[in-house]
């Protein structure tokens, strides 16, 4: 998977997990490897610092709670991966060959 695009999927899972309790570096890490995701610390820290540049979360002591932007961001994200997921997990149809008259 490209580098961008498991970025953006750690963000989700970082805003998902954060709406259900606040969030640490240490606490993360073990939930994101769990998801086959090969992150260290580092990684962690800098993702959920750049959530709390956007607002989403905010940083209190090691943890972070999700904000109110960060609950509606999260509510818009479920709302799109709702419908991308109703359109690309149907099984892939083979195409119909050309046919020439």
């Amino acid at each position: 998977m490209r580098a961008d695009v498991q970025n953006l999927f750690i963000g989700i899972h970082m805003l998902y997990h954060a709406h259900e309790r606040d969030l640490t570096i240490s606490e993360m890490q073990p939930e994101l490897e769990r998801h086959g995701y090969r992150v260290g610390d580092r990684e962690v820290k800098q993702e959920l610092e750049r959530l709390t540049e956007e607002n989403f979360l905010t940083a209190h002591g090691e943890g972070y709670s999700l904000t109110g932007a960060g609950i509606q961001e999260f509510k818009e994200i479920q709302g799109k991966l709702r419908d991308l997921c109703n359109e690309v997990l149907d099984p892939v149809k083979p195409k119909k060959a050309n046919t020439i008259a």
